[in-house]
């Protein structure tokens, strides 16, 4: 045991001196520079927010209040810069992760394959995983999940602080049991988020200008409806691409629509989990995990953005899957992982590719939306039939007298 314990936490430490090596510019990745953000946009913010007021004039601001926190947390190591402070404080969070992964796995009747999935998982997506404050989201959603079982108000309560962090950890609970669980984990995550939505309000002006910006944002580059676009640009379509909200959009014709249709997917996504929710007759120990992580993954394929940080939030679900024996989720898990240096190649290596719609960036984009696509079919098929449909009957053996030929029966 102490020597598999060694065996992991060296490899965890190569693989986070390398990372860091690459954010630190010591081994530079070629393509665009994933520390841009943290340097120029989020420092933007630390001052703004440092003043007294949300980003509510800045529409590359996007996120719920609770995100100033993270935006707000490099002030926790004064002797750093901003840049490099942020990077440690999220190697850090990292460590957390790994060892909470490793102490669930470590359980009787558990596994120790979804500490391995986290330390393979992060390097294969790169060192934008430091770069983005999606890391410390995931931290708070593999804590509530890890804790649900034990503790369902803590659950709860770190989800609904979650949910103010960047909105998808609302969905962690969707798999709760019924009764009691249920009743102590949502109304926890309730008081939770109002109560935090209610001191951001009350302590700076702008805590909720965000969601005009969530509005008005278009279709990303890197989504699965701007594949629609991209293959279009061979055809002579004559949009483009544009920096706005944060990210790269395409600009153009029919570009509204498709942004519409991928909400649209998104509500039905939801309407689906609620359907679910409502069907689901048979829960166990791995339901929260499996349905936490088919929920995510349905929001994150139907959504208008498919950041390369959005796949932290799955590698991060996708561990706390296996640290139980009988998940169901392992085939999903391994096409997440799978995407995960595709993702790398599309953003940052090939990003100017993606941009210009060549076949070199393209092509690894489609082939990560299609992985991800899969993992979220197969998810949500293997919950539904896991929890919802009828388990076949198998067939009663014959008795010794229905075998034996009719002659010798007396």
């Amino acid at each position: 045991m102490k020597l598999k314990i060694a065996v992991i936490g060296g490899a965890w430490l190569v693989t986070r001196t390398v990372l860091l090596l690459e954010l630190f510019r010591v081994w530079p990745l070629p393509g665009s520079d994933v520390a841009f953000d943290v340097q120029f946009i989020y420092h933007g913010w630390y001052e703004v927010l440092r003043s007294g007021s949300f980003p509510q004039t800045d529409v590359t601001w996007q996120y719920p209040p609770a995100a100033a926190l993270a935006v707000l947390s490099p002030g926790l190591l004064p002797f750093l810069g901003y840049a490099p402070a942020f990077f440690v404080l999220s190697c850090l969070t990292d460590a957390a992760v790994f060892a909470a992964l490793l102490v669930a796995g470590r359980r009787a009747g558990r596994s120790g394959s979804g500490a391995w999935l986290w330390v393979a998982g992060l390097p294969l997506l790169g060192p934008i995983v430091y770069a983005r404050y999606d890391l410390m989201v995931t931290a708070v959603a593999v804590a509530a999940l890890l804790v649900a079982a034990r503790l369902p108000r803590t659950a709860g309560a770190l989800a609904g602080f979650g949910a103010l962090l960047k909105v998808w950890p609302v969905l962690l609970l969707i798999g709760v049991a019924r009764g009691r669980r249920t009743r102590a984990a949502w109304g926890a995550a309730a008081v939770t988020a109002l109560a935090v939505a209610l001191l951001a309000v009350a302590s700076m002006p702008g805590a909720f200008s965000f969601l005009t910006f969530q509005r008005d944002r278009g279709t990303e580059v890197e989504s699965l409806g701007a594949l629609v676009f991209h293959m279009a640009r061979r055809f002579g379509w004559g949009g483009h691409v544009r920096y706005t909200y944060g990210s790269v959009e395409f600009i153009g014709p029919y570009v509204a629509l498709v942004s519409r249709c991928a909400l649209a997917l998104t509500v039905l996504a939801v309407g689906g989990l609620l359907l679910w929710r409502l069907r689901a007759r048979r829960f166990s120990a791995r339901t929260p995990f499996d349905a936490a992580f088919a929920a995510v993954l349905l929001f994150t394929t139907t959504s208008r953005v498919i950041s390369p940080q959005y796949v932290v939030w799955l590698i991060g679900l996708a561990a706390v899957c296996l640290t139980t024996r009988t998940t169901r989720q392992r085939l999903p898990a391994v096409l997440v992982l799978i995407a995960a240096p595709l993702t790398q190649l599309e953003f940052p290596v090939w990003f100017s590719h993606v941009s210009h719609s060549d076949w070199q960036g393209v092509l690894p984009l489609a082939l990560r939306n299609g992985l991800l696509v899969a993992a979220t079919v197969i998810a949500c098929g293997r919950l539904w039939r896991e929890t919802v449909a009828e388990p076949r009957e198998r067939a009663p053996l014959p008795r010794p007298d229905d075998r034996a030929p009719a002659a010798l029966v007396p």
